[in-house]
């Protein structure tokens, strides 16, 4: 496990790049429907990761599904590069990226708070 310092700095990088995606959002896709759910979620995503950069062993569910959720991103993308050769590169790097995305927050994600047994705590 990393320490305090490194899970802020993974939470606040992937937050940011999760926020970004707002100006994409509305600047860029606005006849994509589809695009525009999927951004407005990853944006949400990027704001709850830079709060929980404050105190990451509070918020291990809200990390835990921001990485397995990418890695499942990244495994439709993977399945969708073979069926589209035009888009096939880049499908490739955005598996690349989610993939990393995700590995990243799991190997940072705090560890599971012990608990205090009856006899320790009195």
């Amino acid at each position: 496990m990393f320490g305090a310092r490194a899970q802020k700095v993974v939470l606040i990088i992937v937050g940011l790049l999760f926020a970004a995606t707002i100006y994409p959002l509305v600047f860029l896709a606005r006849n994509e429907p589809a695009l525009q759910m999927m951004l407005s979620l990853y944006v949400t995503l990027g704001v709850f990761l830079l709060l929980a950069s404050r105190s990451p062993s509070a918020h291990r569910s809200l990390i835990a599904f921001a990485a397995w959720s990418s890695i499942a991103h990244a495994s439709v993308m993977a399945v969708q590069a073979i069926g589209d050769v035009n888009e096939r590169v880049h499908l490739l790097i955005g598996v690349a990226m989610f993939v990393i995305i995700g590995l990243a927050l799991i190997v940072v994600s705090p560890a599971k708070l012990a608990k205090v047994s009856a006899a320790a705590a009195s």
